[in-house]
């Protein structure tokens, strides 16, 4: 703000959300699941325009909020990379049979006496393992649900434990977009902010296995396994799966406990990948690329090919071959487009003092840091069911509360933990959010009758809320550090 321009009033301010709200709501019910692969992204920039047009007749001129939103996405850029590199490692470590060993051996864990609790590790285990939600439950999620039903356990019952367990592995997995959108919006790294997740999201992890114990303990199960061992089998027959193959996640995991920064580790895995898809898939990497004569040429064009783009592996089935595809780099092309259609809008409501508005109308008097954690995770669920998709209940609340964080000497690793605790996980409970919609169409459980029993999804929020009150994990600068970054010696990491 200059001598030139003026404060917006709160309706100014909110105006462009209203806007936002409006056109994501409207985009959700013509195009339904599509409206992530572009219309929101467009949505977003048109709420960018309100934006800068209210910030024009509050004496900004077009420089202004131009340069706020070039600095808003500047500040993203080291995530855009690491989701490039992510992209490029889910594709190598799916054709070397990394991923694919993970989830053979994690169907292991199914045990029909305790089919609740194994359903929901299993569902962890695959979406640790391949970084997305909504591929677990489409397919094993898919599988385990038939096997469910045969047993006589409640459609619903089995839905909410596919889907928390789903979103646990989502949510912990560094392969996952929400999993890297939520640092960034709130200015920390990647690593930190999975390792500052483990102490709420075990937790809730460890009570939501509890409560399935003592309902599946109360069911009357039959032994019927059968679609686990197809699929089992199919994995089976179409790669090598051997427990050497996770000497590649291990040796990744090494390079982060030794402090690499994370996109040199993530690059190093997926070079390491795509050498074991060499070695030990020598059929698939045939198969990618259609080379049977050479293998250094055919090795060649599948290793590249499938750090770029789609790559596609036939077994058979029509649900491990859903499970098995990879986008590569070009797959997280529509992240990055939302991601660069968010900060355009973020930094135009923040350069014209429209976020702050905003923030401190919401914020009010806050005395504490449990209920600045609290008004940010209801923030994140209103945007959830306001604009029907996930990634804006992370990126607006995120831009809207990054800096009283910081002013208030928390860390933004205490942000990026709430943003993911109450906006990623809390989608999937709302039947007209993209989310909700998915899963309930995928399964064919409706949302009213299944989120009732995703108690990791319920749980997450208010366990985030619980740390915040009792102060418990609540990372702080010191004095100094404060001082520092109030006087612009450095910038908050």
């Amino acid at each position: 703000m200059n001598d030139s321009t003026r404060t917006p009033s709160f309706i100014e301010a909110f105006i462009p959300i209203i806007v936002l709200i409006g056109l994501l709501a409207f985009n959700v019910y013509l195009f339904k699941d599509d409206a992530t692969g572009g219309p929101n992204q467009i949505a977003l920039l048109f709420g960018a325009v309100i934006a800068s047009a209210i910030g024009i007749g509050q004496g900004f001129s077009w420089k202004m909020i131009q340069d706020g939103m070039v600095k808003s996405i500047k500040s993203s850029l080291g995530a855009i990379l690491i989701l490039l590199v992510i992209g490029a490692l889910s594709g190598t470590w799916m054709i070397s049979g990394v991923v694919p060993t993970m989830i053979y051996y994690g169907l292991d864990i199914l045990n029909p006496s305790f089919f609740l609790v194994a359903s929901c590790i299993i569902c962890a285990i695959v979406a640790l393992a391949t970084g997305s939600s909504w591929s677990t439950i489409g397919t094993v999620g898919l599988a385990l649900l038939g096997i469910g039903s045969v047993m006589g356990i409640s459609e619903g019952m089995i839905a909410g434990a596919i889907i928390s367990g789903a979103y646990f592995g989502d949510k912990m997995s560094p392969l996952s977009d929400t999993t890297n959108l939520a640092p960034a919006m709130a200015g920390t790294d990647l690593f930190t902010h999975i390792r500052y997740m483990m102490y709420t999201t075990v937790p809730t992890l460890i009570i939501t296995l509890i409560i399935f114990l003592f309902l599946g303990l109360s069911l009357d199960s039959k032994t019927d396994i059968a679609g686990i061992e197809s699929m089992q089998h199919t994995l089976n027959q179409t790669f090598v799966i051997s427990p050497w193959l996770f000497l590649v996640p291990c040796v990744v995991i090494a390079l982060i406990v030794m402090k690499w920064d994370a996109l040199p580790a993530l690059f190093f895995g997926t070079v390491a990948g795509g050498v074991a898809a060499i070695i030990a898939q020598p059929e698939i990497v045939n198969q990618l690329s259609g080379i049977t004569d050479n293998y250094f040429m055919s090795s060649y064009m599948t290793f590249f090919n499938t750090i770029a783009g789609e790559s596609s592996i036939e077994t058979g089935s029509a649900a491990v071959n859903d499970l098995l595809s990879t986008g590569g780099m070009s797959g997280m092309l529509n992240t990055i487009w939302l991601v660069i259609c968010s900060m355009c809008f973020g930094g135009a409501m923040e350069v014209t003092g429209m976020l702050k508005k905003i923030t401190s109308s919401f914020i009010g008097k806050v005395e504490s840091a449990g209920s600045l954690i609290a008004k940010t995770a209801g923030t994140c669920i209103f945007f959830n069911a306001t604009t029907s998709d996930q990634y804006l209940a992370i990126v607006v609340p995120g831009k809207m509360f990054s800096k009283e964080f910081k002013d208030r000497g928390l860390k933004p690793e205490n942000l990026s933990r709430t943003l993911e605790d109450s906006g990623t996980v809390t989608s999937p409970l709302i039947p007209w959010n993209t989310c909700g919609a998915y899963h309930a169409g995928v399964l064919g459980v409706a949302t009213g009758s299944y989120w009732m029993f995703c108690f990791f999804n319920l749980i997450s929020p208010i366990m985030t809320m619980l740390y915040g009150f009792l102060n418990i994990r609540i990372r702080r600068y010191s004095k100094e550090e404060m001082e520092a970054i109030k006087s612009g010696e450095v910038t908050p990491d």
